[in-house]
């Protein structure tokens, strides 16, 4: 039964991307779906691109942990730091994985990217849809 549920939740999530992306009913809309797929490509790139960064500094010491004050490290594998990083740079922030060292530093880094390069790219399409009128 959940295969069946996991399975039509996937297929809704798809046809609604494929709605939103394909309905033409609005002439005039700040909507350009090139740069969308442009920024979810430069975001997913970059969320890869820090999971390998933290990867690398795990290779020395741990980089992340499950709370400040006990210091349990959290299995360095790649997907954990790949799921780190994704919520790092969503800015969603679960609190489930704290950064200690050289992590942190770059954890701010991968979050001001987070917030400030959808903004650009929102800017972007404001000013290009300003330009076509």
């Amino acid at each position: 039964m959940s295969q069946f549920l996991v399975g039509l939740a996937i297929l809704i999530i798809v046809f609604n991307l494929y709605y939103f992306f394909n309905n033409k009913a609005y002439k005039k809309s700040y909507f350009s779906t090139v740069l969308f797929m442009k920024l979810f490509f430069v975001l997913t790139g970059v969320m890869i691109g820090f999971a390998l960064l933290y990867y690398a500094l795990a290779l020395q010491d741990v980089v992340l942990v499950q709370t400040i004050t006990d210091k349990q490290p959290i299995d360095h594998s790649f997907w954990n730091l790949l799921y780190y990083s994704g919520v790092t740079l969503l800015s969603v922030g679960y609190g489930d994985m704290l950064p200690v060292g050289a992590a942190r530093f770059f954890s701010l880094l991968e979050a001001a990217i987070g917030v400030l390069l959808p903004t650009a790219y929102f800017i972007k399409a404001i000013d290009h849809s300003k330009k076509d009128n």
